[in-house]
């Protein structure tokens, strides 16, 4: 059928109209929350998940594969662990969770100073939490206890710890809100958490950038999640050192 030159015009303005309709639309749903859970997604960046929490995209979760990683020599000359240690405020009962705890570089530095309370060494992956157990027993360490934990709970009672800490694991977190929650649960109404963190502020920090956070981005993660800054230590070379407590309510 023969189209006068008008009505051709006509569907070529309209494809073209329904095109642009249905990128906006594209768009719109690509920046759109999946659901009421505060969560976005896009295309992953390299070492990415995808998932982007308050302008954040999380990173992708150490493999067990990364082990020999978490124990290198230089590790205390690089991050001075015995510093951060210094700085947790344990005490000989302290009850403290060490979230992520990968193969326990901190765990079994931090047991022998608390001999009459305990640390709950936690990680989602069974390699990790085998091998845990394995050298809390190689130890004799009686006040160590692994649990295996979820993604959006670290299985522990509430109103149980002292201090619940992660080091260089909040960035990796699947479910920020929902463990942020779930930590505050478990903290006693004095607890502390503690986040360490590679300073995304200093370009010289030679770690990849989502494995990397800033003192704003982190408070205010947090801040949506009940708690406040409590106190910042700036002597370590190359992380944050930041605790939290409960907000007022």
């Amino acid at each position: 059928m023969h189209l006068p030159a008008t009505a051709k015009l006509y569907l070529l303005l309209l494809t073209l109209c329904l095109s642009a309709c249905n990128s906006c639309l594209a768009q719109q749903q690509e920046k759109k929350p999946a659901s009421s859970d505060g969560y976005t997604y896009k295309t992953a960046s390299r070492g990415g998940i995808g998932k982007v929490y308050m302008g954040r995209e999380i990173a992708g979760i150490i493999s067990p594969a990364g082990g020999a990683w978490l124990e290198r020599e230089s590790r205390e000359e690089q991050d001075k662990a015995s510093v951060a240690i210094e700085n947790m405020g344990l005490r000989p009962n302290s009850v403290v969770a060490d979230i992520g705890a990968g193969v326990g570089y901190y765990t079994f530095r931090i047991a022998p100073k608390m001999p009459n309370g305990k640390v709950y060494a936690i990680d989602v992956q069974d390699e990790f939490v085998a091998a845990l157990k394995e050298r809390a027993a190689e130890r004799g360490l009686t006040n160590v206890e692994v649990v295996k934990g979820g993604s959006q709970s670290i299985n522990l009672p509430e109103n149980l710890l002292d201090l619940a800490f992660m080091v260089d694991v909040y960035h990796e977190l699947e479910y920020p809100k929902e463990m942020l929650q779930d930590i505050h649960r478990a903290l006693k109404p004095d607890g502390i958490l503690l986040l360490l963190e590679y300073r995304a502020e200093d370009p010289d920090v030679q770690v990849k950038e989502l494995h990397k956070m800033s003192v704003e981005q982190i408070t205010k993660e947090l801040g949506a999640n009940g708690f406040e800054l409590h106190r910042q230590v700036d002597m370590l070379p190359r992380q944050h050192f930041l605790m939290f407590r409960k907000a007022a309510e």
